[in-house]
């Protein structure tokens, strides 16, 4: 990805670099870091609303047999492409960008049915788009209405439901609940795991509280400038997370909440003292604990525990 319009030419950003994860059916996979390090380009990655430079996307398809080989994303095109993207639906962040004020919910909602391979009839959609306003917690005679006569969780609830009615295997979720009032954060993230459970599917949530997605996930990522630091089951991350990042994501999260302890202060507090660089590992800036080795080498992603995987050198050694 270029750096941007006025930067010097040859000059790049590697908004996702070495990114490798596995969504297993049924699991809820979460993308956590601070705002820039990459979830939101990953996601679109996944979609094809960006094309990667290198690297491969694979997928299961319903039908595939146990020994059958994955499709490469990269490689779709046509029929092929949009029947992918039916079985992998994104809800965004600001469901009052996402969502055309113009429109009626009920337009909204099978705008891109009509576009697939689904019953095309009138009364067939009418059908499923009620039905999936239902699902949501909302009521079929609000198909006529339009975005604007609902609060935001209502139309963060519309989103979904659009995302529904496709009968997705994989709903990725980007930052979902971050525009919402505390409470009703609870009552979407609530409605997620309903869905999840009645549905058996799987989801990619992608947010900056650690401790949300604890909540919500299964299996935890956390990345920062582009790379995964760490990636453990959500209990065991919660429980002993061992990058120095997580750990300032955790302590961040307890600080804006007002445990703040004298351990916490000075890592969340930690100014960059050395300039960002090309080699070494790119929190070494801001890691307390990183040596001039930090600063020179590269350290890769490396199981240290049973489906724990850090890339620290100074803690994984």
């Amino acid at each position: 990805m270029e750096a941007g319009f006025f930067a010097r030419y040859g000059r790049f950003v590697n908004a996702v670099n070495d990114v490798s994860f596995t969504i297993n059916d049924n699991e809820a996979y979460g993308l956590v870091g601070e705002s820039g390090c990459g979830k939101t380009t990953t996601a679109r990655l996944l979609v094809r609303m960006y094309e990667p430079d290198r690297g491969s996307i694979r997928y299961y398809p319903d039908d595939a047999k146990a020994d059958s080989a994955p499709l490469d994303i990269g490689a779709l095109r046509g029929e092929k492409l949009r029947a992918y993207r039916q079985k992998v639906r994104y809800v965004f962040q600001d469901p009052a960008r996402s969502l055309n004020p113009r429109m009626s919910v009920y337009e909204i909602l099978v705008s891109g049915a009509r576009r697939a391979s689904l019953p095309s009839g009138e009364k067939e959609l009418r059908s499923r788009a009620a039905a999936a306003l239902g699902e949501v917690g909302l009521s079929p005679e609000d198909l006529e209405r339009r975005p604007s006569e609902f609060s935001g969780g209502q139309r963060q609830r519309i989103s979904i439901a659009r995302a529904l009615l496709m009968r997705p295997r994989l709903l990725i979720c980007d930052e979902v609940v971050s525009a919402l009032d505390v409470s009703i954060q609870g009552q979407i993230l609530n409605l997620l795991l309903e869905i999840r459970e009645k549905r058996d599917m799987s989801f990619l949530f992608i947010a900056h509280d650690l401790k949300v997605a604890c909540y919500f996930c299964d299996r935890i990522g956390v990345m920062y400038r582009g790379k995964l630091m760490e990636e453990a089951p959500a209990a065991d991350l919660y429980r002993s997370s061992l990058h120095p990042y997580t750990q300032l994501l955790f302590s961040s999260a307890a600080y804006m909440n007002g445990y703040r302890t004298a351990e916490q202060e000075p890592e969340a507090g930690q100014k960059i003292s050395r300039p960002l660089c090309e080699t070494g590992c790119a929190f070494a800036p801001r890691c307390p604990r990183a040596t001039e080795r930090c600063f020179s080498e590269t350290s890769e992603l490396t199981e240290i525990q049973a489906g724990h995987f850090i890339r620290c050198m100074n803690t994984a050694e």
